[in-house]
């Protein structure tokens, strides 16, 4: 069975590893790129894992999720399940322990993307139609979604 535990920073090549693949796999569900994130060093990665962050391992990571508060509002960053795991549940799972049971969250995602779309819906978040680019000079977009609880 899975297990999900959160990531802290002495985890780094870990998360390094999982973000890295789900940044080649999945390009155009990020704000970030492979080769933005190939660059980072130690530190980088340390300070990434400061805030929450879940991984489902079956061994090894094979889902990750992440979660900032700004400006009071709860941020989920960073979902990614690996092609071979999904549909397995581990989006909710890694969501159910980022978000607490009472507190609102957004969460942007790449209007192009309809698996992580009917995931997010499944849970609850709701589009809000509005759209920014996904990267500057990019012309893919992303929703902004939004749970209410």
């Amino acid at each position: 069975m899975a297990s999900l535990r959160r990531l802290g920073p002495d985890d780094w090549a870990s998360f390094r590893d999982i973000r890295l693949r789900a940044l080649a796999e999945s390009p155009d569900a990020f704000a970030s790129t492979l080769a933005r994130e190939q660059a980072f060093g130690e530190d980088d990665w340390r300070t990434r894992l400061t805030g929450p962050v879940y991984a489902v391992a079956d061994p090894e990571p094979v889902a990750v999720g992440g979660l900032f508060d700004a400006d009071g509002v709860f941020h989920v960053w960073g979902m990614w399940t690996d092609p071979a795991h999904r549909g397995r549940g581990h989006a909710r799972r890694i969501l159910d322990a980022l978000i607490p049971a009472d507190a609102d969250a957004v969460l942007d995602v790449n209007v192009n993307n309809e698996g992580a779309r009917a995931a997010y819906e499944r849970y609850g978040f709701v589009g809000t139609g509005r759209l920014e680019p996904l990267r500057e000079g990019s012309e893919q977009r992303v929703e902004l979604m939004v749970l209410r609880r």
